[in-house]
């Protein structure tokens, strides 16, 4: 078999185990029904009854508005951005006086622009400009430096995430898209959103949901120890 056939059969298995698995994947917007029906996520729709499902013109912009949440809900504190990709979100929470690190094992360099909502213009980065960055995955240790860990649709780290922040008693935002290389499976009939919450509650969190305005998986869950 070549390399090609064999990539292209690797991606076709990665998409039909992600659709079966999860259907509010990263580019798939949850259905009010879906959140309705949970008591938990209910919460986002009577919080939001006039806002729009999805936004499109804010696709590319989730990690501005995660920075404008953050923001407005908290207090500045120490950031874990779990696979935090570029760090366009780091570097925003680091102008904002917050102390953030990337944690990915890839690294990568900042963009070279991005769009500021506030002022609804084009910001340019310096080739130079860089953000604090750990070269690892993460790792459930790494939670005792931090406050408060995030994880913006980051594959494979949902469960982790939760499970660090209940042993070090730190706080977690994560927005999950998928159940790739997560080691627990949602039960017949409920939605991969629905078991995290289901798993941070019985972790000893009380999990607060939130929605952003971009579209896809714009749902995030806000998890503190009760």
């Amino acid at each position: 078999m070549s390399k090609r056939k064999d990539k292209r059969q690797a991606g076709a298995l990665y998409e039909s185990v992600t659709r079966m698995a999860a259907p509010g994947h990263a580019d798939t917007p949850i259905a009010d029904d879906i959140l309705a029906a949970s008591p938990e996520l209910a919460r986002v729709l009577a919080s939001s009854p006039h806002q729009p499902r999805e936004l499109r013109k804010m696709k590319k912009f989730r990690f501005q508005l995660l920075h404008q949440w953050l923001l407005t809900q908290l207090e500045p504190c120490r950031v874990a951005d779990v696979g935090g990709g570029k760090g366009l979100l780091t570097y925003l929470l680091r102008q904002s006086g917050w102390p953030a690190t990337v944690i990915d094992p890839i690294q990568q360099a900042l963009p070279t622009k991005y769009k500021d909502l506030a002022t609804n213009r084009q910001t340019h980065l310096a080739v130079i400009e860089t953000v604090p960055h750990i070269n690892q995955g993460f790792d459930s240790s790494m939670a005792q430096d931090f406050d408060l860990l995030v994880a913006l649709h980051a594959h494979g780290c949902n469960i982790q995430l939760i499970d660090a922040a209940a042993q070090f008693n730190r706080r977690f935002i994560i927005l999950p898209c998928c159940i790739i290389h997560e080691p627990i499976y949602p039960p017949i009939g409920v939605h991969w959103l629905q078991c995290v919450v289901d798993y941070a509650t019985r972790t000893g969190f009380t999990v607060e949901p939130f929605r952003l305005n971009f579209r896809g998986q714009n749902i995030g869950l806000y998890g503190i120890q009760r």
